[in-house]
């Protein structure tokens, strides 16, 4: 699903040329949940937006879902995440005129889905929003709008899940309860997952851990599932 070769970042600032990421080879096989972890400021959220399509390198090859990236231009890269990403952010990324079925409904609508807003509701539903569809994002709890972000991320069943931090903004009952979903989703589609989080347990839930540190990869350990 994922192929990294040699992966580098370097990006000008006022004190000279900053290399973010550092020569990153990393593969990723379909299906298979991923914990990204590390020190804030190792590379992360760059790596992932790289993945995206959001960033573009400053050298290496970026392969995702069989396609070459560096190959694509803006549009066809909007494209290409429209087709085989979703992506979860630690803010929402609501649109605060809309309903929470319009904000999932919206990008199926971009797609050309027939009964755009039939699979938003149930998209909400598998998320157990089906009785919040027409609030719109200032009526919903924190845990609620996140649950309406996975839901418009997953709309599409995207072969690759991007989740940057997805419950930082959250309590711990309720980053749970968002986490136990997203997982659910990943076990029920073979969904390749991706997650950057700083909880080592939530980490430990994926069946693999990589451990940033300073641009690089610095391990990449399986995790044993419990008998």
């Amino acid at each position: 699903m994922i192929e990294l070769r040699d992966v580098c970042l370097t990006l000008p600032s006022e004190a000279g040329p900053v290399d973010i990421l550092r020569g990153i080879d990393l593969s990723i096989d379909q299906g298979e949940a991923i914990g990204l972890v590390g020190p804030s400021g190792s590379g992360k959220s760059t790596m992932m937006a790289i993945i995206a399509g959001l960033e573009r390198p400053s050298s290496g090859q970026v392969e995702v879902a069989q396609t070459d990236l560096g190959g694509l231009n803006e549009d066809q890269l909007a494209l290409f995440r429209r087709d085989n990403v979703g992506i979860v952010f630690q803010q929402f990324h609501l649109i605060p005129t809309m309903t929470a079925i319009e904000n999932v409904a919206m990008p199926l609508e971009f797609a050309g889905v027939k009964n755009a807003f039939k699979e938003a509701e149930r998209g909400l539903e598998a998320v157990g929003l089906d009785h919040r569809l027409q609030h719109y994002p200032t009526q919903l709890s924190g845990g609620e709008q996140q649950r309406v972000a996975l839901a418009r991320a997953v709309a599409r069943q995207p072969k690759l899940l991007l989740a940057d931090e997805p419950t930082g903004n959250l309590d711990g009952g309720t980053g749970s309860a968002i986490i136990d979903l997203m997982f659910g989703l990943h076990d029920q589609h073979e969904t390749t997952l991706l997650l950057i989080t700083h909880d080592e347990k939530l980490a430990a839930r994926c069946g693999r851990v990589i451990t940033m540190a300073d641009g690089l990869i610095e391990t990449s350990a399986t995790i044993q599932a419990a008998v």
